[in-house]
């Protein structure tokens, strides 16, 4: 049977990589018990990790797994794609679809601390991209909706002259 670490020895190890990329404290997870508001928690039994999201008292998501580097994958899927939020939002480029800066930026911070996951960060993103290719006009469609729906146009008609302008890429 395989020894699981203890949540303090996974701690110490989160603490050790979210140094690397300079994560702060509050990104991280807490361990043993939920900080709820959709913060992730780390549990540990006998046989396995979880990795555990509680919103309003109510689990949300538990994955779980018996592989160390999977849950650490986990934890630093989740502190990076938050860094690279903020990262995008202080260098945000004006009609760029907003994922270009956030998706490279994550899989550079996931490169820091394990090049296999930046690899398998990558493929993640090239699947999200074939269903839901990059639109640098949606922020402008966005605002020109709103635009539209304030002077009282119909849904339909919304939608027809917004793309019109501001056709999406195809």
């Amino acid at each position: 049977m395989k020894i699981l670490l203890t949540l303090k020895e996974i701690e110490v190890e989160v603490n050790k990589l979210a140094r690397l990329i300079k994560a702060p404290d509050n990104l991280l997870p807490t361990y043993g018990s939920s900080r709820d508001f959709a913060h992730p928690h780390l549990e540990v039994d006998q046989f396995q990790y979880h990795y555990v999201i509680i919103e309003r008292g109510q689990e949300l998501d538990r994955k779980s797994t018996n592989n160390i580097q999977e849950l650490f994958y986990w934890i630093f899927n989740t502190v990076t794609f938050n860094l690279a939020l903020q990262y995008e939002l202080k260098n945000r480029i004006r009609n760029q679809d907003s994922r270009k800066i956030a998706f490279t930026k994550q899989e550079e911070l996931l490169r820091v601390l394990n090049p296999e996951w930046s690899e398998r960060k990558k493929e993640e993103h090239l699947e999200i991209l074939k269903r839901h290719p990059f639109d640098d006009l949606s922020g402008l469609r966005a605002t020109y909706c709103g635009e539209l729906r304030r002077k009282g146009l119909s849904e339909p008609e919304v939608k027809k002259l917004a793309y019109e302008k501001y056709p999406k890429n195809e």
